[in-house]
């Protein structure tokens, strides 16, 4: 079995946290959002190959993240993009990486920004048992938040009706951008692409192949986060962390206050500061301030600040004192 990572984002919403590093290199403690679906996937023994699928921006920093990890089984198989304009699409990209890697056998796709608390290769299970194409599903328990997901209708475990980001949604289960595919369906994305279907969104796809194939869900409870906007990343640190705090070792606080949910990395520098769920990226410098719900790249340097639902980009300079 080969596996697909999909990091071709470029994560506008989170700009400019993101404008120039992967969203999926966003830490969550002590690891990172893909790094954590690689650590999977390079555990289970019948996937023998991991294509990271990414863009020629962000090629670079892959390949280097890559070069520093632990991991045998990932390399990179780059879209011909730089910019968000110029995607394919998921299912374009998919159909190109298929034939460019002449993949020829089942093939498990996951998004690399998703953080889930099941473990892949239980999904990988299921799918084996129904030798069909396979999605995860998850209920967000909201019919605003099913709204911009892809809903999926059951008739026990399978797949009967699928809808891309409904207006007006009829349940609150959703796809999670977590399917597997045997190695026969793989024909089918050429054709799929051929008579002109979509080839942005993947769901467009499941609606279209859950009419010509037995196609299953495997449900599940637990957490499950798309890292695409500011808020749901502070959500996946806060499920991570768990009300806790994660301080680096080198951090200096003086007279700080760390609350719930707060990650400081590496030599970052706090002065009469109460800090509640935020991310201080390494060698920040944040006195006499009050963040919340934030997100402070590296380098930054703030002063008499009060801050809530912040982003505040690397080696940026904010101060309220008089004269500065």
């Amino acid at each position: 079995m080969k596996a697909v990572v999909l990091a071709g984002g470029y994560a506008t919403r989170m700009w400019p946290i993101t404008k120039h590093r992967p969203k999926m290199f966003l830490p969550i403690g002590d690891s990172t959002v893909i790094d954590r679906i690689f650590a999977e996937l390079e555990a289970d023994d019948r996937i023998d190959e991991v294509f990271v699928s990414t863009n020629e921006r962000f090629a670079p920093d892959f390949e280097a993240h890559l070069a520093d990890s632990e991991f045998e089984k990932p390399r990179l198989s780059v879209e011909d993009t730089t910019e968000e304009d110029d995607k394919f699409g998921v299912v374009g990209a998919l159909a190109q990486l298929i034939d460019r890697e002449n993949v020829d056998d089942d093939l498990l796709v996951i998004a690399g920004d998703n953080l889930i608390s099941f473990d892949v290769a239980e999904f990988v299970d299921y799918f084996e048992d129904h030798d069909a194409p396979t999605l995860a599903a998850y209920d967000v328990g909201s019919r605003e938040k099913a709204t911009s997901y892809g809903l999926v209708e059951l008739e026990d475990e399978r797949v009967v009706d699928f809808q891309e980001k409904p207006d007006d949604p009829n349940s609150t289960l959703v796809s999670i951008a977590c399917y597997a595919f045997p190695q026969d369906s793989l024909s089918l994305f050429p054709t799929y692409l051929e008579e002109g279907n979509n080839p942005d969104e993947p769901g467009w796809f499941i609606q279209w192949l859950q009419n010509r194939e037995a196609t299953y869900a495997y449900t599940f409870d637990g957490a499950w986060f798309d890292i695409g906007t500011p808020e749901s990343y502070l959500d996946a640190v806060g499920w991570h962390l768990d009300g806790d705090s994660l301080v680096a070792d080198s951090a200096t606080l003086e007279n700080a206050s760390v609350g719930d949910n707060v990650h400081v990395m590496g030599d970052v520098t706090l002065e009469n500061t109460d800090l509640d769920h935020a991310v201080i990226f390494p060698d920040a410098t944040v006195r006499d301030a009050d963040i919340r719900r934030s997100i402070i790249d590296e380098g930054t340097h703030l002063e008499e600040l009060d801050l809530a639902g912040a982003l505040i980009g690397a080696h940026t300079t904010i101060t309220n004192r008089p004269g500065e």
